[in-house]
């Protein structure tokens, strides 16, 4: 099951289990803006396909809620600050 974790790991923006956001087989999450800045739109951390994270149904959070654990890349956003 999928973690959906609650930021951006390059800008720590919030991102709710509704937002778009995109992820990689590693669930590292990242928000579309940021996305837009990574070379071929790949993952950063693994060099990895980018695909938009699937919503979780309201519903289903209530047994299966999104993750609290926030992860931040160190470095991320002075690295693509320009891209």
């Amino acid at each position: 099951m999928l973690e959906i974790r609650p930021n951006c790991e390059c800008c720590d923006r919030d991102i709710s289990p509704s937002d778009e956001a995109y992820i990689c087989t590693f669930e590292c999450t990242w928000c579309p803006d940021c996305v837009g800045r990574f070379p071929n739109g790949s993952c950063p951390n693994c060099g990895g396909d980018l695909q938009r994270r699937p919503t979780r149904p309201a519903a289903a959070l209530v047994n299966n809620p999104a993750s609290t654990n926030r992860v931040v890349a160190p470095d991320c956003l002075k690295k693509f600050a320009g891209n």
